[in-house]
């Protein structure tokens, strides 16, 4: 039995990149295909003989999100494994995306741009709500879409499990949309106004030592872990194939990416294989300036 992804979205978020990421990792890829062939093609991957184990269906924005959503239904029925991709921006990303590459809108029909952005969202609402993946494309580049959709799907997971991925981010660059859980990790003391730890990451040992000795951290991943217990296995008992678990402070390169690494490491005790990701690490501090006194950050005590 053949395993299929099929690709979906607003258009202008990244479809034909997304399509070349797999087929560059080895799925068959089929480009702007027509629901009503799902099923065909669904037969001919499942044939006796046949060499195709994984396959890819990029659906284009003149199908209607009512025949897709029957063509799945079909399809999930007969396939190991389907997994539902939808890819999503902001208004603003995609009116200017079109702007710069000065193509039309496919469901352009004499209004705005702005206006068809809207209207096909509207439209595709229902089936983002049903998707198994979603991945917000705003704030990614060619480049950083790669490395996500390689997170997402360039290992062997067995179509069993739940994959995991767990992401650092920094609350001053955005809340990624494209998660599952997300916990804020500001409440800690911030590694950033000690000097020696400044120009540091989570990565440093430094840096993790800090962060993790506090009494407040190690209550709140104490707490974390009575919640994973409780989450993780309703997760995979509801058939969940992808979980993403964000944590955030305000920068993205000291506290989030400490217990990032942290959180994964207590996955992979509990027989996950989570992938880690750092967005927002490489970006450059901000600030040099000390926070005026109001009793100090703190140092971490047993």
């Amino acid at each position: 039995m053949s395993e299929f992804v099929v690709i979906t979205g607003e258009s202008g978020a990244g479809r034909s990149q997304a399509a070349n990421v797999l087929e560059d990792l080895g799925w068959f890829v089929i480009d702007n295909l027509p629901p009503a062939l799902i099923d065909k093609v669904a037969e001919l991957g499942q044939a006796p003989g046949t060499s195709i184990a994984r396959i890819c269906l990029v659906v284009g924005p003149q199908a209607q999100p009512q025949e897709l959503d029957h063509a799945l239904a079909g399809l999930r029925v007969h396939a190991e494994r389907v997994v539902l991709l939808f890819l999503t921006a902001s208004d603003e990303v995609l009116v200017r995306r079109y702007e710069e590459t000065r193509r039309r809108h496919p469901l352009a029909d004499g209004d705005r741009i702005l206006e068809t952005v809207r209207r096909e969202r509207a439209a595709l609402e229902p089936l983002k709500a049903e998707a198994d993946l979603v991945v917000d494309t705003s704030d990614l580049n060619v480049h950083q879409l790669r490395e996500r959709l390689l997170a997402l799907f360039g290992g062997e997971t067995p179509a069993t499990d739940m994959q995991t991925t767990v992401l650092s981010f920094g609350y001053r660059h955005g809340l990624p949309l494209d998660v599952d859980l997300v916990l804020d990790c500001r409440f800690l003391p911030n590694p950033h106004w000690i000097e020696e730890l400044r120009p540091r990451t989570g990565l440093d040992h430094g840096v993790r030592d800090y962060v993790l000795g506090f009494p407040q951290t190690k209550e709140f991943l104490t707490r974390l872990d009575h919640l994973l217990d409780l989450l993780l296995p309703a997760y995979v008992e509801e058939g969940k194939s992808y979980l993403t678990v964000a944590l955030g402070c305000t920068g993205g390169r000291h506290r989030s990416v400490a217990l990032a690494e942290e959180v994964a490491e207590r996955l992979r005790l509990r027989g996950y294989a989570p992938r880690v990701a750092h967005r927002d690490i490489g970006r450059p501090t901000q600030s040099t300036q000390l926070p005026p006194a109001t009793g100090g950050t703190g140092t971490p005590t047993a």
